[in-house]
């Protein structure tokens, strides 16, 4: 097929709150370079990365929790994951699901008219282990709030599955980022973990991964979404009171400390769950929605031996992984909502708002 000249795109054009998301039905349609596809999108999910490069909660200068306003006290020149500045207008949306239309002169032909999914994070070919030439999709390259999207061809994997559009574009991100987490610790089988924000998008793959891996799962959720942690196989689920009431129910619900932690959550919890481990214990984070900046007493770091991890950006074959767990139903969709682009606005309010279980999707 060939595709048209414009299409519909959400053009981030600045920092700051949802009203910086303008729906746009002229905006050029991406060229596919030589090495590049271009994919015709048909969902494209909603993760933290949007709301955090939008509103620039990820410059030094800012100390506060997630927010879906934008931070008057943010530093633009460090407003990205990476620490560097956005280039505006930007196509925000990582999680991209639809079709392959066209291949550029080096690309896989055979792709095209083929279903699939994107790894989101672009790394150089010649050094792929190299991250200070790494860029994500939506924050350094244009992403997937648009109805085209042209992203390297070694980014893209077919996919075989009976899941909707929708279902599949909630793992990408999510599912990424919790099995990096989880590899990062080396959980097994046998051990403990605790998942704190179980219900959200990384917390509800993170304990689908770790009971996949054997391990014993305590997670906690919202009064309203144990039922639902619980069917995804979690062990026990804590109903979320406050941080010193979560870590010591966790405990307790574990019969004693924890292996490990995985949590996205943050601040002031961490202090508590890092005093629930084991001697050896391990504590991996790839968030801090409740709050960046934490206080560690460094005498139980050292004195329990423990390990401190962070997991952002994954090595090779992680996301084929992935895949082939989404083909054989190892893990399945956890799908919140869908909005259409035009109210991409209210479905990032929505996201911020954190009420849904899961993940939230546009579709196009």
């Amino acid at each position: 097929m060939n595709p048209p000249n414009t299409m519909r795109a959400a053009l981030l054009v600045g920092h700051g709150g949802p009203e910086m998301l303008q729906v746009r039905d002229d905006v050029p349609v991406p060229v596919a370079g030589p090495d590049e596809v271009l994919i015709e999108v048909a969902a494209c999910g909603i993760n933290n990365t949007d709301i955090n490069t939008r509103v620039a909660w990820y410059s030094k200068s800012v100390t506060a929790a997630t927010s879906g306003e934008g931070y008057s006290d943010a530093d633009a020149a460090d407003s990205t994951w990476g620490g560097r500045g956005v280039e505006f207008p930007r196509i925000q949306g990582a999680d991209v699901v639809g079709r392959v239309v066209a291949a550029g002169e080096r690309a896989d032909t055979a792709l095209v008219g083929r279903r699939v999914m994107v790894e989101p994070w672009l790394k150089d070919p010649a050094d792929p282990t190299d991250r200070s030439k790494v860029r994500y999709l939506g924050s350094e390259a244009d992403g997937g709030f648009a109805e085209y999207v042209t992203v390297p061809a070694v980014n893209v994997y077919p996919v075989e599955s009976d899941l909707s559009d929708a279902e599949l574009a909630t793992f990408a991100c999510a599912s990424s980022t919790a099995e990096h987490m989880l590899q990062r610790i080396g959980l097994g089988a046998g051990q403990s973990i605790a998942v704190p924000g179980a219900s959200g998008g990384v917390g509800s793959a993170l304990v689908q991964l770790a009971h996949r891996r054997g391990a014993r799962v305590v997670a906690v959720a919202g009064a309203s979404k144990v039922a639902q942690v619980l069917e995804l196989g979690a062990d026990v689920v804590v109903p979320r009171q406050g941080p010193e009431h979560d870590v010591a129910a966790a405990v307790e619900a574990n019969g004693g400390p924890f292996d490990a932690v995985a949590d996205v959550v943050g601040g002031d919890a961490v202090a508590p769950w890092l005093d629930a481990l084991a001697g050896c214990g391990r504590y991996v984070t790839s968030g801090a929605i409740a709050g960046p900046m934490v206080e560690l007493d460094l005498r139980t770091l050292y004195l329990n031996d423990l390990e401190l991890y962070g997991a952002t950006i994954y090595g090779p074959g992680l996301f084929a992984d992935l895949v082939g767990y989404i083909e054989r139903g190892e893990i399945r969709p956890v799908l919140g909502g869908t909005y259409p682009l035009e109210a991409i606005r209210e479905a990032q309010e929505a996201f911020v708002r954190k009420e849904h279980f899961g993940n939230l999707v546009i579709t196009l």
